[in-house]
């Protein structure tokens, strides 16, 4: 009723491939599996941990040490048993790249950690041509509010985005790739449990945050889809 008989055909077409399946990635993967997009490529190297239970959609003390991927396709495919979902339990990097941006794929969502990975994927689809959407930071932050989409170029106040610009420059990118970032700054860890002074530590995260940011992405990808465009 909202997007038509041939909205519903060109979704019920569209092949998409997401990278990363964590806190932002798998609420994106809901989203195209529930807006009724017929292909996904589901690819992450991770099994469900206890440390994912507070924001990530297939985390549940049933599917602890399960594959992420193999997790997520069992949930789409009980969304909807006419979706193809392939799965690559393994991690992007510009070695593998070749396997998952792909000229057959209409449409990618990134949505990987690794800022080395992020960045080379990034470039990658932007030079073959392939249409692609970007999570930046969503960890260490409380307010969904302050989420934005916007070209990479004019991103502010995310150290995640200004460090992918930087590695896009280095590649001769400046612009073209639409992301979804957020105002808000980081927080600090008020108690990093388990982890000395000095020491790194992941960002600390809750559910809101990352699932709003997957949903955008989602969302941005669906809508282009409808009209015909590719970003």
């Amino acid at each position: 009723m909202l997007v038509g008989q041939e909205g519903r055909y060109r979704l019920a077409a569209a092949r998409v491939g997401v990278i990363g399946t964590g806190g932002v990635g798998s609420f994106a993967v809901e989203g195209l599996a529930r807006a009724g997009v017929g292909y996904l490529e589901l690819v992450d190297p991770d099994v469900v941990r206890p440390s994912n239970l507070n924001r990530q959609l297939p985390a549940l003390q049933s599917t602890l040490g399960q594959p992420k991927v193999e997790v997520l396709a069992r949930r789409c495919r009980d969304i909807n048993p006419e979706l193809t979902v392939v799965t690559w339990q393994e991690a992007y990097s510009p070695h593998t790249g070749c396997k998952f941006v792909r000229p057959d794929l209409d449409y990618l969502v990134d949505a990987i950690d690794s800022v080395g990975a992020k960045i080379d994927l990034l470039a990658t689809a932007l030079e073959a041509g392939v249409p692609i959407v970007s999570s930046m930071g969503a960890g260490n932050r409380l307010d969904p509010t302050r989420l934005r989409v916007a070209d990479i170029s004019a991103t502010k106040g995310c150290p995640l985005a200004r460090a992918v610009r930087r590695g896009l420059r280095a590649r001769g990118i400046t612009g073209g790739l639409t992301v979804v970032y957020s105002e808000e700054p980081p927080h600090p860890l008020l108690s990093p449990r388990g982890i000395e002074p000095g020491e790194r530590h992941p960002p600390g995260s809750m559910v809101f945050v990352p699932a709003v940011a997957g949903l955008l992405l989602a969302n941005l990808l669906v809508r282009d889809l409808l009209k015909g465009n590719k970003r």
